[in-house]
């Protein structure tokens, strides 16, 4: 699994240029990524189900031709239909309880935590695969973002013997990535640092390079 969450990729069709997710997302895995979660959220986001189901079935395929985990973000009903590798909700979506009840046995799951004394009652459930941690740093990918809290809730979360699998996510640049692996995270999930690259398979190499 830390392996797995070591250069996670994040993203829908509103992050990247045209909406040309699968391109892009083959450019990715062609590059080095080491996991997908495929989020359709925000301005610019297919509404179509139709549409939505077809553009996640791509890039199920890709990944799969990869051997790269591809995972969903809050859909449960998409990941069930898809039978995706994992699942990724966070503290506003469904009951985390009913996500295990529903896909832990089928599928990974993760859940996002942005303080501390959420990470602790995640980590006494049963059934949560990995956190993902954030934002820890100021992000412009998500318009719902919290305040950032820093690389001490990892820290933190450490400190307090967390063991379970973390991935960074908010703000995360190959500039900062060495702060928040010292930090405590097993891997960083990353956005606009990727789908806004200007050498993507240049970043990807240097991301791996310090995370795997």
């Amino acid at each position: 699994m830390r392996q797995e969450l070591a250069v996670y990729l994040v993203a829908g069709t509103q992050d990247v240029a045209k909406g040309n997710l699968v391109g892009f997302l083959e450019k990715a895995l062609q590059a080095g990524i080491t996991c997908f979660q495929f989020r359709e959220k925000g301005v610019g986001s297919l509404t179509d189900r139709v549409q939505i189901i077809e553009m996640a079935w791509k890039c199920q395929l890709l990944c799969g031709r990869y051997r790269v985990p591809f995972f969903v973000n809050d859909d449960i009903e998409l990941a069930l239909i898809l039978g995706a590798d994992g699942i990724h909700v966070g503290q506003d979506d469904r009951q985390i309880q009913e996500v295990i009840a529903l896909c832990g046995a089928k599928m990974k799951v993760g859940l996002s935590v942005s303080t501390v004394e959420e990470a602790v009652v995640a980590s006494r459930m049963e059934g949560i695969d990995y956190l993902g941690a954030g934002p820890i740093f100021a992000t412009r990918s998500k318009s719902d973002a919290k305040a950032p809290s820093g690389v001490v809730l990892l820290k933190q979360m450490r400190d307090l013997g967390i063991t379970l699998p973390v991935v960074a996510i908010g703000g995360i640049t190959i500039e900062n990535v060495d702060r928040v692996l010292q930090a405590g995270a097993d891997g960083v999930a990353v956005i606009s640092a990727l789908t806004r690259a200007t050498e993507l398979k240049g970043d990807i190499k240097k991301f791996k390079g310090r995370c795997v």
